[in-house]
């Protein structure tokens, strides 16, 4: 398929996440859940995508506040913890019948539940990831997707060093293993963390194997048929966004300070008295 390995994209990531200690695992297909995920309609067709994007915010929020102890909150006190407007948090909630209580506010552990189930972290989500580079060893070996229903089940690539290689107690195989190790319904959400130039052709692999979810770390657009779902991660391209308002408040801090007074011409000297 092509010429190098797929592991070229994100060094970055990789310096910045905590590496586990390697364990062998067994060489064989990886099997499909032994039952159904629960929740598969967890997020209703009604509620807004940029409601959908806030909602693991409220939920990093409410696992902080519950582990602080508290079991009710304000929508002032944890629209400041998500980082959002209060009013904005009240509509994003009411999408999912959720009002609170007058002078209570949220009861934290019930609304954890409620955001929990829609976004279907009460499920278990299997993934596999393809190019096992910088980026794909740090996703592979990252602790925390454990805890929100994901786990990893597979690690795919074709770089002949990397192949073989056991990561997070995965063997790495070679990426025309695709389609036998992931039988129907073993694997829901594909992770690309490949070059930009071979995400199509991984993500079409993807797709044929059966993978309906997509996550693309490659800084290009993927064109996939009805009922695939793409999210893009584009590092580059919000350090670039972040980079233009560090310009612009520079520019306003230039633009608002005040110019110094012009000196002026010198005074003109009286003229003395000709004798």
């Amino acid at each position: 398929m092509s010429s190098g390995p797929l592991h070229g994209a994100g060094s970055l990531v990789g310096a910045l996440m905590d590496e586990d200690t390697a364990v062998p695992a067994p060489a064989h297909p990886v099997e499909p859940p032994t039952t159904a995920p629960q929740g598969i309609d967890a997020v209703a067709a009604d509620i807004p995508e940029a409601t959908v994007a806030r909602l693991p915010q409220y939920v990093r929020a409410l696992d902080a506040l519950a582990e602080a102890g508290l079991r009710t909150v304000s929508s002032e006190a944890l629209a400041e913890a998500a980082g959002v407007g209060s009013a904005k948090l009240r509509k994003d909630l009411s999408h999912l019948g959720s009002y609170g209580t007058r002078g209570v506010g949220y009861d934290v552990a019930e609304l954890h539940r409620q955001i929990a189930d829609r976004l279907g972290r009460t499920s278990s989500w299997q993934v596999v990831i393809v190019g096992v580079g910088s980026l794909g060893h740090a996703l592979a070996r990252y602790g925390g997707f454990a805890s929100r229903g994901f786990t990893v089940v597979g690690l795919f690539d074709d770089g002949p060093t990397v192949i073989g290689e056991v990561v997070a107690g995965l063997r790495v195989r070679p990426l025309d293993e695709l389609p036998g190790v992931l039988r129907p319904g073993a694997a829901t959400i594909g992770v690309l963390a490949v070059p930009a130039a071979h995400a199509q052709d991984v993500c079409d692999r993807l797709v044929a194997a059966g993978v309906r979810s997509v996550l693309n770390f490659a800084p290009t657009v993927l064109r996939v048929p009805d009922g695939v779902d793409v999210r893009k991660v584009d590092l580059a391209s919000e350090l670039q966004i972040l980079a233009f308002h560090a310009h612009r408040r520079a520019a306003d801090t230039v633009a608002a300070v005040p110019p110094l007074p012009s000196a002026g011409p010198p005074p003109l000297q009286p003229v003395g008295e000709v004798v």
